[in-house]
């Protein structure tokens, strides 16, 4: 059963046992109703604990039931049943409480919690808003601005922060059942109760925070639905009688499951989860990884070591001399400085990783390390020099990584003495923060070599996409493919800044000219002399990115680059515009003013014949992994699901 009632003596005990995550299914919902009817029917029972086995109390609904006809008992029913109860009703909390779990547990009269739970609603991140009543109970039991937070975000929240929100009762930092108890016997004899329902909506303490933080969420959301509706939820359960803002919730909740944007981002939210599956290592058992070396200590370096360090992890950082090496160690630490600042670390936990930070000059330190990422320079010579020097002085079976973005991991393994052993890891800048990595696949690595990259990739906590080799990979491919395009455009009669606005109002945090400028666009220059010798010259090549870099004008570090950048301010630049149009007379090139729509459209046909070419070729697996990297690795909006994904989809835009 999934959920079973016992009695202990004058308790009842109601336990979800739903493997893996006790998901809120048709199942369990029957089961909890009858566990109401039977523990109301109890007269031995003076209060009932509500809790699950495992490893979480319930991480929300199945989502994979969103596509199916809903069947009864439908969750709001099953939360006001609990909250009608006669008897008090104590939620021992684990784990992940999130979505209708935590629905669940606000229908609950109590709740305590294990210190290490999490709290959220994180139902926006699929294209939703709560539709049990969190968005109505939540501001009865909370400050509304936390609740406004929590629900328009979807971030989950410690248990320390839910106990000083007043979310929870109590924390246990050992046995829950025990808090539980005790708290259910407390509360065994209360006769009267009032469910949140019956209670009035906390008052705001601050309008004007009030109304700025929605103006915030409208504007973020950037053409995303669900948060703006989740905002709105929030603001008419202030409003509006309980009984009547849920109504209105649980229609805005079926809405936005009907939408397109909702099926766009279930869909990405099962392809993450799938797209580091590979058949072919079904039951490769992976190189252990117990400690990481990483090879250079500049930005990518000191946040793939951070990011190695924060997963329990020991780090050796190998640089070229010793002030690289002490560059490298504060970049390092700083990172984890700032995680403390952040409160996602104590100053106990730095201290121990601090102490797990080991540096060196040598590779000789590197003899017992079990797998080593070079994040040297963009340039195949010192790569391929990095990985040779490690052969001499690693062990036979240690993995040795290149987090190249762009060169032949193929040719980088050829010329070390164990090809098989080499793979390519690319992590994504910064490297702590951002959850992609792309995992190379060389012709030559060891099933069980690939593996340990997908489990390292797992144990960062990061979304894993396997690659075959080529230039670029999956997503630089792609994106050098668009930004050619999005070059061809601003020859052809756009101006950088109305390529950048039409991405921006499509749902991209930013316009590829802004990205650039924030890169630098130093970097690619350097890269477009190296291929120059080798560039097709039948191919359309555009010379603006040439001479804004042949004029010093760097990006955002110089304070000139596609933008000018004076007094904090980004403004479109007339020398810019002036190059611009110089160039399309030199050409003899009849601008025409181009639309935002076909300047959307024109980027996406250019993803889409791009990611089309990869699968064909064999460098990307499937469409679905395609989508993770661009959503998760170039900001593609998440609520359009990916190019491949509104390829077959166009509503969803």
């Amino acid at each position: 059963m999934v959920v079973r009632v016992e009695t202990k003596d004058d308790l009842a005990v109601v336990t979800i046992d739903n493997p893996p995550v006790n998901a809120a299914s048709q199942a369990v919902r029957a089961g909890l109703l009858a566990a109401i009817a039977e523990t109301e029917a109890n007269t031995t029972a003076k209060a009932v604990i509500l809790c699950a086995e495992g490893r979480t109390f319930t991480a929300g609904a199945d989502v994979r039931e969103f596509d199916k006809q809903p069947m009864p008992p439908h969750l709001p029913d099953v939360i006001q049943a609990i909250e009608d109860t006669t008897k008090p009703w104590i939620a021992a909390l684990h784990g992940s409480v999130l979505g209708g779990g935590l629905e669940i547990a606000l229908g609950c009269s109590h709740r305590v919690a294990l210190r290490s739970t999490r709290f959220g609603l994180p139902e926006v991140t699929l294209g939703l808003i709560p539709g049990a009543g969190g968005t109505v109970r939540l501001p009865r039991l909370i400050d509304p601005l936390e609740a406004l937070n929590m629900v328009t975000s979807g971030k989950p929240i410690s248990a320390a922060t839910a106990l000083n929100l007043g979310l929870i009762d109590d924390i246990a930092d050992g046995d829950v059942m025990a808090c539980a108890i005790a708290l259910a016997r407390k509360t065994a004899n209360a006769r009267t109760r009032t469910a949140l329902r019956h209670r009035d909506a906390k008052p705001v303490e601050d309008p004007a925070a009030w109304e700025a933080a929605k103006t915030r969420i409208i504007s973020k959301a950037r053409g995303a639905l669900a948060p703006v509706a989740a905002a709105r939820a929030v603001q008419t359960a202030l409003d509006l009688p309980a009984d009547q803002a849920q109504i209105q919730e649980r229609e805005a909740f079926l809405t936005l499951k009907s939408d397109p944007q909702s099926a766009a981002l279930r869909y990405i939210f099962f392809a993450e989860r799938s797209a580091s599956k590979l058949p072919e290592l079904k039951g490769v058992e992976p190189h252990q990884l117990t400690s990481i070396g990483v090879i250079g200590g500049g930005t990518m370096g000191a946040g793939i070591a951070a990011a190695c360090l924060l997963a329990g992890l020991p780090v050796t950082l190998a640089e070229r001399d010793e002030a690289a090496r002490s560059a490298g160690q504060l970049r390092i630490t700083a990172i984890l400085e700032n995680s403390r600042k952040r409160g996602l670390i104590d100053q106990g936990k730095l201290d121990a990783l601090t102490a797990a930070l080991s540096t060196t000059t040598t590779f000789e330190a590197l003899t017992e390390t079990d797998l080593i990422i070079e994040a040297v320079f963009e340039d195949m010579d010192v790569k391929t020099q990095v990985l040779q020097e490690l052969d001499k002085h690693i062990r036979r079976d240690a993995i040795l990584a290149s987090n190249t973005s762009y060169l032949d991991i193929n040719a980088m393994a050829a010329r070390t003495k164990h090809p098989e052993r080499v793979i390519g890891l690319h992590f994504f800048s910064p490297a702590h923060i951002m959850k992609l990595v792309e995992v190379i696949i060389p012709d030559e690595a060891a099933p069980s070599v690939v593996a340990a990259g997908f489990a390292l990739a797992r144990k960062l906590g990061k979304i894993a996409v396997p690659a075959s080799v080529c230039d670029g990979f999956i997503g630089n491919r792609i994106m050098s493919a668009y930004r050619r395009e999005c070059e061809y455009m601003v020859e052809d009669g756009a101006l950088p800044w109305d390529v950048d606005r039409a991405m921006r109002d499509f749902g991209f945090p930013m316009g590829v000219f802004e990205m650039q400028d924030l890169a630098g666009l130093d970097i690619r220059w350097a890269k477009r002399k190296s291929q120059a010798a080798t560039r097709d010259p039948a191919q359309r090549y555009v010379h603006i990115a040439d001479k804004l870099c042949e004029a010093r004008r760097f990006g955002r570090k110089t304070g000139q680059g596609w933008y000018d950048y004076a007094g904090g301010k980004t403004t479109p630049s007339q020398w810019v515009e002036n190059l611009v149009l110089a160039e399309s007379a030199r050409k003899k090139i009849a601008r025409t003013p181009i639309s935002d729509a076909e300047i959307v459209q024109r980027i996406l046909s250019t993803m889409q014949a791009e990611a089309q070419a990869l699968l064909t070729e064999g460098i990307a697996r499937r469409p679905e992994g395609i989508d993770v990297v661009m959503v998760n690795g170039y900001g593609f909006p998440r609520w359009c699901g990916g190019p491949m994904f509104l390829k077959n989809h166009p509503s969803v835009d």
